[in-house]
């Protein structure tokens, strides 16, 4: 029997990515994309159909989208806009747009997610944040003062409080790189951050972050886990591709 997964922040970079990889490979699930803006949706995709349209932060909303779904997979991120270019030694300022602050995004809109799909009765969901979430003073808080990373970290606890089971992943720099070529590590406390393996770069491709949270979708081991994300160089020796998901899964770790 097929089952339905929404996706939110399907419009997004990794989020479009996700909802393209899940209809053309997977008929395990019926893909349901949720955005809030058609225009973008049909620039992405060409095609708008089984899209629902809608806000975050519209308890309404998300109640008609989560609706007869299984799964949901939450993507939703605010974004910082530049307001102004650095200039004579000082930093690029940055602001977000209306209604679209960490506050709003990373933690009430996400709350509402959670929420609507304990409602529903989704059995798992799926997130996906960012790594340094354990470092208040992280410069990534700094951007338009909207402290986004603590904002995330907060909306990840109530995930975990909520009952529902959970896969939580903090990817690491997000790369515009092929994937499917490296091998993945998994950590935990943003222990890549303060101690780096071998001194090598705390980014990911970000098609390996979309892999990771398809095979999560169909993977029990991948079941109430919380981890970091980030990827071996490529063609690194000693290192090899990750493709047995099941050690994957089991050598990550539960809560926060």
């Amino acid at each position: 029997m097929t089952k339905k997964v929404l996706i939110t922040g399907a419009t997004g970079r990794t989020g479009s990515l996700v909802v393209k990889k899940l209809q053309l490979d997977d008929h395990n699930w019926q893909v349901i994309p949720f955005a809030k803006s058609k225009k973008k949706a049909q620039e992405i995709f060409t095609s708008t159909e089984g899209f629902i349209f809608g806000n975050i932060l519209s308890s309404k909303d998300l109640a008609i989208a989560t609706q007869g779904c299984n799964g949901l997979i939450i993507l939703t991120s605010a974004v910082p806009k530049m307001i102004a270019p650095p200039q004579e030694g000082k930093p690029p300022e940055f602001d977000f747009e209306e209604n679209g602050k960490p506050e709003e995004v990373d933690w009430l809109g996400q709350k509402n997610q959670i929420d609507a799909a304990k409602n529903a009765g989704i059995e798992h969901i799926i997130l996906v944040g960012s790594m340094g979430g354990t470092n208040e003073n992280h410069p990534l808080n700094r951007l338009g003062n909207g402290n986004i990373l603590i904002w995330k970290r907060k909306a990840e606890q109530y995930l975990i409080d909520s009952g529902i089971d959970y896969t939580i992943i903090r990817a690491g720099g997000l790369l515009d790189k092929p994937e499917g070529r490296r091998e993945l590590l998994v950590g935990k406390d943003d222990k890549f951050l303060t101690s780096p393996p071998n001194g090598i770069p705390t980014s990911i491709p970000r098609g390996d972050v979309a892999n990771v949270v398809i095979q999560a979708l169909n993977n029990p081991f991948a079941r109430n886990k919380a981890f970091d994300l980030i990827s071996q160089p490529e063609n690194e020796i000693n290192t090899s591709v990750t493709i047995d998901w099941d050690k994957f899964f089991q050598e990550t770790t539960a809560g926060l």
